[in-house]
């Protein structure tokens, strides 16, 4: 399953869009709002910055 450059969530492949760069690399996005994300070149916005904790708070238990 393709896992989204942006925000780093795993998800089923109907969904979602992959990206080909010009080298040839695949780069696969769960939504439209990583995309506009993406090609707007934002990183640190708050709602990856809580997936990422949750996601490490998980980890931990």
């Amino acid at each position: 399953m393709p896992k989204c450059v942006y925000c780093g969530t795993v998800y089923e492949p109907p969904r979602g869009l992959t990206f080909v760069t010009k080298d040839g690399t695949p780069k696969y996005l769960c939504s439209s709002k990583c995309r506009k994300n993406m090609f707007m070149k934002r990183r640190k916005v708050n709602w990856v910055r809580k997936s990422e904790e949750m996601k490490s708070k998980i980890k931990r238990t």
